[in-house]
């Protein structure tokens, strides 16, 4: 009988043993998973922040320092025909000149004695894309520059769109 219960006794370590083991592997293998998550959180955040490192070298960044009045050869004589609301049209011939000076020519066709000529200073704006040419009447005509092109604005400085928008440019002659 002492025997048997020394068997028992043993039997029942044993498996107690078995037991904990069994315990402490399960242990393990919890604690792995969490640290394979949290190496999934880190990577995924390291992809993350990989996507917006690119993401940002691939923006556009303007470089402020080169722009139509310093980066375009802009000066020279730019004619075109303007849309007219009474007469066929105002045929315009602007100069422009490195110095600031401009000369403008403005035919209005199909009116009589309806040329106009002007000289004068015309102004860049502060980002230095449009120019600024003073009229007879006191305001000011604006012109986006472009590559060999002037686009003639509105009077709110704005681009004309619609059915007649490609007929207030003036081309480089």
């Amino acid at each position: 009988m002492k025997k048997t219960l020394l068997v028992l006794a043993i039997a029942g370590l044993a498996l107690a043993g078995c037991d904990q083991q069994s315990s402490s592997t399960q242990e393990q293998t919890d604690a792995a998973a969490v640290q394979a998550q949290q190496t999934d959180v880190v990577d995924t955040a390291g992809v993350e922040q990989a996507e917006t490192k690119a993401a940002a070298e691939q923006e556009v960044y303007v470089d402020a320092a080169h722009n139509a009045q310093n980066a375009l050869d802009w000066n020279g004589t730019y004619q075109g025909t303007l849309p007219c609301a009474d007469c066929d049209g105002i045929k315009v011939t602007l100069t422009l000149n490195t110095d600031g000076t401009y000369s403008l020519t403005e035919k209005y066709l199909g009116k009589e004695n309806g040329e106009f000529s002007s000289n004068g200073n015309f102004n860049w704006n502060a980002a230095g894309n449009t120019i600024s040419v003073p009229s007879d009447d006191g305001a000011f005509a604006q012109y986006f520059v472009a590559e060999n092109q002037l686009f003639r604005l509105d009077q709110e400085g704005q681009r004309i769109t619609g059915d007649l928008a490609e007929q207030y440019v003036l081309s480089k002659q």
